[in-house]
């Protein structure tokens, strides 16, 4: 993944009426991608399409949170168990974007969280979208997202929904 996203990163795939137009652009997103990206390459592709004044927000979200017993379990399996598979490149989502290099004007924003109300099926399948669990059964790891599953099955019933909660961290600038 993080080679397409360098590409990707270094030529914006803007429509043709736009990407002839330097200055054009008032807002340019990239949201849980920042942490790939060839940055350098990203910020001189946003300094040549921004409108002086845009803005730049670089978007992430955290760990999710859980109320009682299950998020105990969750935080356990994250920081712990998958931890140590999680690529390097993770820790700056998990400083919330802060140690990436950024060369703008801050923009402070109000915080803001993603919240939904799951199954542990719905938590499950989400979980295991994470490249550590990916990585983990590459390895031949695939036991500790089982034993997980087991130890959530055990203290989260069939049918019954909890509210999952990921703060959500916007890195906004000015581009000048």
């Amino acid at each position: 993944m993080p080679n397409r996203m360098m590409a990707l990163s270094s030529a914006l795939p803007l429509p043709s009426r736009v990407a002839s137009r330097t200055k054009s652009v008032d807002l340019i997103t990239a949201a849980q991608a920042a942490h790939w990206f060839d940055l350098d390459a990203f910020y001189t592709e946003t300094r040549r399409i921004a409108r002086p004044g845009a803005l730049l927000a670089l978007i992430t979200y955290g760990v999710m949170e859980i109320e009682g017993e299950v998020n105990a379990l969750i935080q356990d399996f994250y920081w712990k168990r998958i931890a140590p598979i999680w690529p390097l490149e993770r820790r700056h989502v998990e400083a919330r974007y802060r140690t990436l290099p950024f060369p703008f004007e801050d923009v402070s924003l109000p915080e803001v969280a993603i919240e939904r109300n799951w199954s542990r099926q719905q938590l499950l399948g989400y979980v295991e979208t994470w490249s550590a669990i990916r990585a983990a059964e590459k390895a031949g790891q695939r036991q500790i997202l089982d034993d997980f599953t087991g130890q959530l099955a055990g203290i989260w019933p069939d049918g019954e929904v909890i509210m999952i909660r990921c703060p959500v961290t916007i890195r906004a600038g000015r581009v000048t």
